[in-house]
């Protein structure tokens, strides 16, 4: 491990070097972002997982640009070019940039028309032009003449050629083009011929221009998608005459007819060779940019979806809704498993709604069925109002579900597992009815990008977008915990230290074995180490065990510290975890040791006062406002409630009740100024939106939360 990389990400991320260390090292022993920000806060100064995650990357790329440097220095050395000052500039940088600015001389050249050039043996013209101290260049031409070289034109050329390409490989020049490129670089786009048609999405680019540095990323991508799609012309461009300006005045030296050359070639080098490699530069760092915000965004929407209330264990009766092909019934368990499955035909255009009503409520009673949960989709408000408007022999809640992603699971090789005797419209209608038990159970088995909260998230780098979904999962699943008796394998593989493998063979045991006593019996797992223990025992629950810290987040290597409090307080493990009395009277300083402190036990005194508990929010029921059905029921001024479907960085989109979903626009969020929508809202926040503007031919609403 390179030791100067803690001192150079320490400096970067603003945190103190032992702690940078201290992270590093866990996790190169193996431990997972989730276990460290967990249970070693004493180790790493209590960082985050934010600051753990970031420590991680920066290793990551830190270790990549070393590789890097490996095989620069390797290739100059194979070409005996690499003198001491080059090696100490290449060693001391951990720029990737300038890296390459240092190779550029050495990298080995295509066939480029300064190479063809240099074949020719016009180098020493080059030179000669270039310290410009020549009055008679016309004399000094001769001797390069040829079989190849027939005039002074080519001569001229040529060398002008290897000039440009001195100027294009030189540090100074590049650095001063791409400043150029920072302060004035304007990214422009146009609408490419015949093309109007088929990109009339993109109308708002055809003819688009403004200063790169204060485009925003979702302009960015959308430029992007119509650029990938062959819809836009885009390019990236600085103030042309201040670039060439600058070059000038760093290469020319008097009004010599070699200066003439210089600045002809200094043109040359920067129309054919500098200016595209920066453009593509800037092109690659303003994508990577609007890539990066565009996945902090989906990650943080992921993050609230996941996390969404749970209506808890619940016998549940899930319906997909529909009109010709009627409406999917499931009835499910407490723990999710179907026990029965039929279809109906209350709408359009069978309308068997009394028949319909008598099998609903004839299922209720049988399953002693205690919520409802319908798709958000195609005929879900007609359904809604049909089902509540049904008399039960029982109180029921009745919740509207999103679908999103609901048709991804069902044709699924998850789904096929699960339910490999049921047709997809079954597996849909039981994912709709588990996402209302318990949404983070249900969605991880769905790919992310499918879930509907992300923007442009197929145009963003796929392998950044993975990574950062996977680490939300991760940290969400980790973040409530889970049963490890009543756990999906899919569930169990985000836990920490687990994964697919091993996920797959705690299903296997307990379907074996029967349901797991304690933690410890975790060990008898097949390929169960004391590693993989360490990290994931705190994170799996197991409820009614025959140890009841087996159902806290207290880790099992902290058990002995929660005996010895029962101990000295004369009471059971049990008995203290029940009485807050009991607690109040222990002095946590008497339990401190060289390796628990304070926030260690700081968090056990917070888990034993709430062993098992879910940390997510409970659930409350919505309802939608009966008199809006479509696009066409809607008038400006209307107040109407909605469910905060998907946030971006210009606002969020919320559902009213309707197909389409309604955009509140980040100016008009709240009646101040806002430069981050999640500071107003977040995912499945029930809102009241006032309707600005409707546009029925593009099926756009505009609406507005200055109620």
């Amino acid at each position: 491990m390179n030791v100067l990389f803690h001192t150079l990400i320490s400096y970067e991320l603003t945190i103190p070097e032992k702690q940078v260390a201290k992270t590093i090292e866990l996790l190169q022993e193996g431990a997972t972002i989730p276990f460290i920000s967990r249970y070693r806060k004493e180790v790493t100064g209590r960082l985050d997982e934010i600051q753990i995650g970031r420590i991680k990357d920066q290793l990551e790329k830190l270790t990549e640009i070393e590789k890097r440097k490996n095989t620069i220095l390797s290739s100059i050395k194979e070409q005996e070019k690499l003198t001491p000052e080059l090696k100490k500039r290449i060693d001391t940088s951990w720029d990737a940039t300038e890296l390459e600015d240092l190779y550029l001389p050495f990298k080995p050249k295509r066939q480029t028309k300064a190479e063809i050039a240099r074949k020719k043996g016009l180098e020493p013209l080059a030179e000669i032009i270039f310290k410009q101290n020549e009055r008679e260049l016309s004399v000094r031409v001769l001797p390069f003449f040829n079989e190849e070289v027939n005039d002074e034109k080519e001569a001229l050329q040529g060398a002008r050629d290897i000039i440009a390409e001195w100027i294009n490989e030189n540090e100074n020049a590049r650095n001063s083009i791409r400043n150029c490129f920072e302060r004035t670089a304007i990214i422009s786009a146009k609408v490419i011929k015949g093309k109007e048609e088929e990109g009339a999405k993109y109308q708002d680019y055809f003819d688009f221009s403004e200063p790169l540095k204060r485009t925003t990323s979702h302009r960015l991508l959308a430029l992007r998608r119509g650029e990938s799609e062959g819809i836009l012309r885009v390019t990236i461009s600085p103030d042309v005459e201040q670039s060439i300006d600058i070059l000038k005045r760093r290469f020319v030296k008097g009004k010599s007819e070699a200066s003439t050359q210089v600045e002809i070639a200094i043109e040359d080098s920067f129309k054919r060779l500098l200016k595209p490699t920066i453009e593509t530069e800037f092109s690659n760092s303003s994508k990577l940019k609007a890539d990066k915000e565009a996945i902090r965004v989906f990650a943080e929407n992921l993050r609230q979806l996941l996390l969404a209330p749970p209506l808890g264990q619940k016998r549940v009766l899930g319906i997909d809704p529909g009109y010709r092909t009627g409406c999917k019934l499931v009835c499910l368990d407490a723990q999710g498993a179907l026990l029965h499955n039929e279809t109906i035909y209350p709408n359009p255009p069978q309308n068997e709604r009394s028949k319909a009503a008598s099998k609903i409520a004839h299922l209720v009673e049988t399953y002693a069925i205690e919520a409802i949960a319908i798709g958000n989709g195609t005929a879900s408000r007609e359904t809604e109002k049909f089902i509540t408007d049904i008399r039960y022999d029982r109180k029921i809640q009745v919740f509207v579900v999103s679908e999103n992603g609901a048709s991804i699971y069902s044709a699924s090789t998850i789904a096929r597992e699960e339910f490999s005797n049921y047709d997809v419209t079954v597996r849909g209608a039981v994912s709709i009815g588990r996402r209302l038990m318990d949404p983070l159970a249900e969605l991880v088995k769905i790919d992310p990008k499918s879930i509907g909260v992300g923007q442009y998230q197929h145009d963003v780098d796929q392998n950044a977008l993975k990574k950062s979904l996977d680490q939300t999962v991760e940290s969400c699943v980790n973040a409530v915990g889970v049963n490890v008796n009543t756990a999906s394998k899919h569930l169990l593989t985000y836990i920490s230290g687990l994964g697919p493998s091993l996920a797959k063979n705690i299903v296997d045991y307990r379907t074996e074995h029967g349901a797991f006593r304690n933690r410890r019996e975790l060990v008898k797992v097949p390929r169960m180490g004391e590693k993989a223990f360490e990290q994931c025992a705190g994170f799996l629950r197991i409820t009614g065990g025959s140890n009841p810290l087996d159902n806290s987040a207290v880790h099992p290597e902290s058990y002995s510290i929660v005996e010895q409090m029962a101990t000295d307080l004369n009471c059971s493990v049990e008995e203290l975890i029940k009485n807050k009395e009991l607690k109040k009277k222990l002095n946590l300083q008497k339990y401190t040791s060289e390796y628990v402190g304070m926030p260690t036990l700081e968090d056990i005194m917070e888990e034993l006062d709430k062993p098992g508990r879910d940390p997510r929010q409970g659930i409350k029921v919505f309802s939608f406002d009966p008199t809006i059905k479509t696009i066409e029921d809607l008038h400006e001024g209307q107040v109407l409630p909605g469910i905060v479907t998907n946030i971006t960085n210009f606002g969020c989109f919320v559902d009213i009740g309707i197909k389409e979903n309604g955009l509140v626009h980040i100016s008009e969020l709240a009646d101040r100024f806002v430069s981050d929508p999640t500071e107003i809202v977040s995912i499945h926040q029930h809102v009241s939106v006032k309707v600005l503007s409707v546009d029925l031919d593009r099926k756009r609403i505009q609406l507005s939360m200055k109620v």
